[in-house]
Order: structure tokens, then sequence, then C-alpha cells
């Protein structure tokens, strides 16, 4: 068995045995993240274009309304969360400083984040991982104020940490043929440029106290409805996937080196690429009909998402795609299910699947 194998496991048995020893009442968690994991922040960004706050998104979540999440109903993190027996982590814009919630978990997701900067320029506003980043900096802060130093530290240290981003580091950046960084760099360039940051990102995020931290892979960008419309026949982007998964190896990678680098570490890579190549590929064997386009029927020349004019499909469920992005709730509840199976050996009780 090869050391990084034998790092990811023990990263995997200790972060599965923290989940194990805690109670609804006592696990914290915090999400960083695009928009396959927010819940609200981009609503109050003012100047954000990166919303997703008005019909049909929500139409399948508690309400029925728009909620700031990118889909028909749940989120990925709101599965692993109900998995967990614990409530979502609320959007941190939402709360403020002096707000018992950040003792519980926050969510600082922000549709149209990346890795870079410089990524989702033209959304106006969102909050990069940087910044995201520099508001769990303030959580920390702000706990030190209401709990002190040494049981802030101790919370911090216990949490577990979701991450999940760089999706829009190509979608909204280098797939982009008008942006500066797709005509600048090489993808081997570009990647590396990413690995370097992602790198930097993660020991920040050590420094401020996390330990326990899981980074969710990325999945065939080259097959989401977006992408499958630069096809003349509709078909996966062969090469999109190949550098997806050269990222992914590299994460690997990376946080093979941290974890050997920072003491108490126990960093994971969470590799669905895979799993959900087969929802893709394989739809029926997961209970849907529909994998190579949207639900909601949208133009990808004017940004894929579900506007309030848009039409649906006849039955939600049986779709894996919500819109030009993102996966609909059902698709959700099966890419949470296989995330847990892939990072917990034991994993509590599944989330009830979505009533339509």
């Amino acid at each position: 068995m090869s050391k990084m194998k034998r790092n990811i496991i023990v990263s995997i048995m200790v972060i599965a045995m923290v989940i194990g020893r805690s109670s609804a009442s006592s696990l914290v968690t915090f999400i960083f993240g695009d928009s396959l994991t927010e819940v609200g922040n981009n609503n109050y960004l003012q100047l954000s274009l990166a919303k997703s706050n008005f019909p049909h998104y929500g139409i399948d979540f508690d309400g029925g309304k728009a909620t700031g999440r990118f889909t028909n109903g749940r989120t990925i993190g709101d599965i692993i969360s109900a998995k967990l027996r614990i409530p979502s982590p609320p959007p941190y814009l939402s709360l403020s400083p002096t707000d018992d919630a950040i003792l519980k978990g926050v969510n600082y997701a922000s549709g149209g984040a990346g890795i870079l900067n410089e990524t989702g320029l033209y959304f106006i506003e969102r909050l990069s991982f940087d910044d995201q980043i520099k508001n769990f900096e303030k959580t920390k802060e702000s706990i030190k104020a209401k709990i002190g130093d040494e049981a802030a530290n101790k919370l911090c240290n216990e949490a577990v940490y979701f991450i999940g981003i760089g999706s829009n580091d190509y979608v909204n950046n280098f797939l982009q043929p008008f942006l500066a960084d797709g005509q600048q760099y090489a993808h081997d360039e570009f990647v590396e440029l990413m690995i370097s940051t992602l790198g930097e990102q993660l020991a920040r995020l050590y420094e401020v106290g996390a330990r326990k931290m899981v980074f969710h892979g990325l999945g065939p960008l080259g097959c989401i409805p977006s992408q499958r419309a630069k096809s003349r026949r509709g078909q996966c982007l062969t090469q999109v996937n190949l550098w997806v998964q050269q990222f992914n190896s590299k994460v690997q990678k990376l946080i093979e080196n941290l974890n050997a680098h920072l003491p108490s570490s126990h960093l994971t890579f969470a590799d669905t690429y895979q799993a959900v190549l087969d929802l893709i590929d394989n739809p029926t064997k997961y209970g849907f009909k529909v994998s190579n386009t949207s639900c909601c029927v949208v133009d990808t020349k004017l940004g894929g998402l579900c506007l309030p004019n848009s039409k649906l499909c006849s039955n939600r469920s049986d779709y894996v795609f919500w819109d030009a992005f993102h996966p609909s709730d059902a698709a959700n509840a099966v890419l949470a299910e296989r995330f847990f199976s892939t990072v917990f050996s034991q994993s509590p009780s599944p989330a009830p699947l979505p009533s339509h």
C-alpha cells in the first residue's frame, strides 16, 4: 500500500471517528465552495449576477420557495447534514458576529466562486475561496469572543470542514475564450497555478484551526449540459474531462504532501469522479431517465440558469441535471450517498429521498 493511500485511510478513519463520537448537539461543520453547495450567501451581495433567488429554484425545497440554492431542492451539503443528523449550516452573510449559530457551523459557499480570485469575475460580486477563508477567520474571532481562546481552538480543531471548489475555475474561467487565463496559460500551467494556490489556501485554513478537512474532487465537467452544448452532437467533451482528472490527481498528491508536513492534519480527498460519470452514463441504474440535458429548458448562451419564464420537465426526479450546471435534488441525494460511501467506512443512515 502506498504512503498516499495510508494517509488517506488514516484521515478517513479519524474523521469517521469524530462523526461517530459526536452527537447532533456537538458536531460542528464548516462548508466552503461554490454554487453546488451555496445556501444563500450571494443573496446578500447586492451587485452579484450569480444568484438563484427566483422561481423555479427551490420548487422542491421546504416551503417551495427559492433560498439561493442552485437547484430545485436540496444541495449535497444539505443532505450530508441530514445524514449527520445536524441542521444544514446557515449562510455566513445571514449571520451577525454575535449570533450563537456560529458555534454550530457556517456555510461560506458562494455561486461563481473559484480557487483563483479572478474566476467568475464577470459575476461582479461573489465570495472567492480566499474571501471565504477570510470570513472563516472572522468567525473564529467571533467564536473566541463568545467562549474564549482555548474553547474556540478546541471547537475549530474538532470541527469537520467540507470543501468543494474548482469547477468554476474551469467553467467560468479557463474554458471561456474571452477571459485572460484561457489565453495566457496552457492547461499544464493553469492547473499548476490552481494547485499552488489551493495549497496555500488549505494551509491558511490549517493555521486558523482546521484539522479535519474533506476536499471534494471535481466531477466530469465535460458532461454537464453547458459543456455538451459545445459539441455538435451533444456529447461529453473528452478533453475537459481529461483536464479535470489531471486536476484531481494533483490535488490528491497535494493532500498527501500537506498531511505529511502539517502536524495533526487529517485531510481527505473524496474522489467521486467515476461515481458521477456512472450516474451520467447509466442513469437508469439509479432511477433516472435523462442525463444529457436539463429538466429546466435553459439557454446556454445566456448563462444556462433556470429563468422564471423557462419551461420545466414533467417529472423532475427523472432528470440528473436541473439546469445547465447543477444536479437536481434527486441526483444530489444519490451523489451525497456515494460521497459518504467513498469517504466514510461507517456512514449514518441515508437521508430520505424527496417526494415529488
